[in-house]
């Protein structure tokens, strides 16, 4: 039974007018009045997951700009995704949306299904991201929970249940919220006000249109809902990394496995990463001589370590860094890559930082020889 406009909920109605009044500018939300790109939204909506607005804008400028349709996307070799990808973080997402496009393309003729089951059979997409799709680019009623909508929510409701076992609570609300008409716009208003005005901290309750309705803000205490379960701690797992420059300035790298974490991706050489070794695991080894470096390296030094956070892990990896003649042959399963290729390469942030490493301690190397030469 469809609600009539006088069914709608009071607080739905005034998060609706909010969002005419202060909505945001976004390079993928089509302006009021107008019709969204389906292609748009899925775009900014995978890219969007586990990554914040400020960072995807970039990223989705790029990605229209060299795919402006899911047909181009879906002809494109799914190297250049990843390289066009690197940087955004979880890497799984571009793999599946070169994947998704494909099967658009090759399963519905480049259109894109209106339904949420056959949208959560495409790769890449689950339920929050059908249901986003069908709200916003369709506008049919689905119930929208990111982040931001679950936050607001969840003050609304002063919910006592933390996350994530509260969010059969939050759902079940939000479905009594969420009008028949103007879905989309309902869950782009409920993202944009967690992401402006109901924010994690020191929300500003004062320019709040649904202030009076919020039992979060009743409390005195807005900011302390959502209640979480405490974490667990993460664990730090430890490797080493070897960053070989030849003389002609290329660097030896290799493609990671298509599958599992960073699939694809391009790496330099390294040890697995462990979470049982010790600080010093990596220095105690190379002066044993017990780490594989690469064998065309020659003069290696230690650069540092470098630390980076990924979901589930904490890593920190010693770097070596290594020369190697301009003519010494090519280890198995790897290649060099020359500056330019180095720029374009399809690097994850976490080996980025690697390169920084290497390439600070490599220029330093130099003024210091410079120096003394002089």
């Amino acid at each position: 039974m469809r609600k009539s406009k006088e069914q709608v909920d009071l607080r739905a109605l005034k998060l609706l007018a909010w969002y005419d009044a202060c909505r945001r500018d976004l390079p993928w939300r089509a302006a009021q009045g107008k019709k969204p790109d389906v292609y748009a939204v899925w775009l900014s909506e995978i890219m969007l997951q586990q990554t914040g607005v400020a960072t995807v804008a970039a990223y989705y400028r790029k990605f229209l700009g060299l795919w402006p349709r899911v047909e181009d996307l879906a002809a494109a070799p799914v190297e250049n995704v990843m390289q066009a990808w690197a940087g955004l973080g979880y890497y799984s997402r571009a793999r599946n949306l070169h994947a998704c496009a494909k099967k658009v393309v090759a399963e519905f003729g480049g259109v894109f299904p209106a339904e949420e089951a056959d949208l959560r059979g495409l790769p890449g997409i689950g339920p929050y991201t059908a249901a986003a799709i069908v709200a916003i680019a369709f506008g049919r009623r689905a119930i929208v929970v990111d982040g931001n909508i679950e936050r607001f929510a969840a003050r609304l409701m002063a919910l006592e249940t933390p996350l994530p076992a509260g969010k059969k609570e939050i759902f079940a609300f939000v479905e009594s919220l969420t009008p028949q008409h103007r879905a989309g716009d309902f869950a782009q208003a409920g993202m944009d006000f967690g992401a402006t005005l109901c924010t994690p901290r020191n929300p500003d309750c004062a320019n709040c249109r649904l202030r009076d309705d919020c039992a979060g803000y009743a409390t005195g205490r807005p900011e302390d809902f959502p209640r979480k379960a405490a974490k667990k701690p993460r664990p730090l797992r430890r490797g080493a990394v070897f960053y070989l420059r030849r003389e002609d300035g290329a660097v030896l790298t290799r493609t990671r496995p298509p599958r599992g974490l960073l699939g694809g991706m391009v790496e330099f050489c390294g040890t697995d990463w462990r979470a049982e070794r010790a600080p010093d695991w990596a220095l105690r080894q190379w002066s044993k001589g017990a780490l594989a470096a690469p064998k065309a390296g020659e003069n290696w030094r230690h650069a540092g370590d470098i630390d980076h956070i990924f979901t589930h892990f904490a890593l920190k990896l010693t770097v070596f860094v290594g020369s190697s003649p301009q003519k010494s042959p090519t280890p198995s399963e790897y290649r060099w890559l020359n500056e330019f290729e180095m720029r374009v390469a399809a690097l994850p942030s976490v080996m980025r930082k690697v390169e920084e490493c290497a390439r600070a301690h490599l220029a330093a190397s130099d003024l210091s020889g410079a120096r003394n030469s002089s």
